[in-house]
C-alpha cells in the first residue's frame, strides 16, 4: 500500500510538472500569436478579434495620409537579382519604420516599392494627425538623402512623396488574411499626389480637402 500511495505521488507530481509545462508554451505561443497580430492590424483592432468582435467599418472626418514610392524602382531592379530586390526594400523600409515608431501613425501596407502611412486612426488625434505625417515625411526624406543602396553604391536613391488630409473609412478586409483597409477618395488623392510629386523634391505635395 505505501508503495502504491508513493507511485500515485509520483504520477501526481509528473502530471503537475507537464500541465505547468503545457501551460507555460501555451501562454507563450498566444502571446506570440497576439503580438504578430498587433503587428499587422492596430492595437485596438487586434484586440476585438481576438475577443471574437466583428470590426464594424468606421468613418473618420480628418485624417492624413503618407504615400511614398522609389523613382526608377524598375531600372534599379533591372540591375538586381531578386535577392538583391528582397534586401533593399528590406533595407529601406526598415529605415522607415524605425522613423514612424516616433510618431503617433499607422503604417497600413507596403505593396512593392510603396510605402503608405496614416495619422488619425483608429484613434483619433485632434488635428494633429497632419504634423505627425508632414515630420515623418520630412524624416523619411532625409534619410533617404543619406542612404546607400548595398549592391550598387554609385546609384542616388530618390522617392516620391505625397500627402493628403480628408475623411475615409475604415475596416477590416479578409478572415484568412485579414487586413486594415482605408477606402475614399482621400486615399485615391494622397496617391495621385505622391505620383504627380518630384523625385526627393524640397517641397511636399500636400493637399486639403
Amino acid at each position: 500500500m505505501d508503495n502504491l500511495m508513493a507511485r500515485m505521488e509520483q504520477y501526481a507530481s509528473n502530471l503537475e510538472s507537464l500541465v505547468t509545462e503545457r501551460t507555460r508554451a501555451y501562454l507563450d505561443e498566444k502571446r506570440r500569436v497576439e503580438e504578430l497580430l498587433h503587428r499587422l492590424l492596430p492595437q485596438s483592432v487586434a484586440q476585438q478579434l481576438s475577443l471574437g468582435q466583428s470590426v464594424v467599418p468606421e468613418t473618420f472626418q480628418s485624417v492624413t495620409i503618407y504615400f511614398s514610392d522609389i523613382v526608377g524602382f524598375t531600372t534599379i531592379a533591372g540591375k538586381s537579382t531578386p535577392m538583391e530586390v528582397v534586401d533593399l526594400l528590406n533595407d529601406i523600409y526598415t529605415m522607415f519604420d524605425k522613423i514612424i515608431d516616433s510618431y503617433d501613425v499607422y503604417k497600413v501596407e507596403t505593396i512593392g516599392d510603396a510605402y503608405m502611412v496614416v495619422s488619425g486612426l483608429p484613434e483619433r488625434n485632434g488635428d494633429n494627425h497632419v504634423k505627425n505625417i508632414a515630420d515623418v515625411a520630412l524624416g523619411i526624406r532625409q534619410s533617404v538623402t543619406d542612404f546607400k543602396i548595398r549592391h550598387l553604391p554609385g546609384e542616388d536613391l530618390r522617392i516620391r512623396i505625397g500627402i493628403h488630409t480628408g475623411p475615409v473609412v475604415a475596416g477590416v478586409v479578409g478572415l484568412t488574411m485579414p487586413r486594415y483597409c482605408l477606402f475614399g477618395d482621400t486615399v485615391n488623392t494622397a496617391s495621385r499626389m505622391e505620383s504627380t510629386s518630384e523625385g526627393n523634391s524640397k517641397t511636399l505635395n500636400h493637399y486639403y480637402s
